[in-house]
């Protein structure tokens, strides 16, 4: 499977003193990735509230940053379903300038409950698409 890329601009406010990407701003651009890969396949995040009473939760993430990132860089943040559960999906990010991975990492989110916030299957629907039907 193909993975899912979008563009980030690094801006004023990603950066750090020196110029350079904040640390925990990779999280936020790995975010916006998995919410626009969502997004594409058909599901928003408040459909996914609002429609299957679900929401996606971070549970995990590890993170290896390579090279930095600086003010006004155009980025890639690239997204591929590595591992699809029953309640879970670990993904596989790389933030890119010009090609060259500058952080790479691994997310797992959990589909919880949107009232209790309790662990549950993801939707049947949303499963079926999600594993490529």
């Amino acid at each position: 499977m193909t993975p899912f890329v979008i563009s980030v601009r690094v801006y004023y406010e990603d950066t750090d003193a020196g110029g350079v990407v904040y640390n925990a701003n990779y999280l936020k651009y790995m975010e916006r990735a998995r919410t626009e890969w969502l997004r594409s396949l058909g599901f928003d995040q408040g459909a996914l509230t609002r429609d299957h009473g679900v929401v996606f939760a971070v549970c995990a993430a590890a993170l290896e940053f390579l090279k930095p990132a600086r003010l006004d860089d155009a980025l890639e943040v690239s997204v591929h379903a590595a591992e699809l559960g029953r309640a879970s999906l670990r993904f596989a990010q790389v933030v890119t300038r010009a090609a060259m991975p500058l952080c790479q990492g691994t997310v797992r989110v959990a589909c919880l409950d949107a009232t209790t916030f309790a662990p549950r299957p993801i939707p049947d629907r949303v499963y079926a698409k999600l594993n490529g039907g």
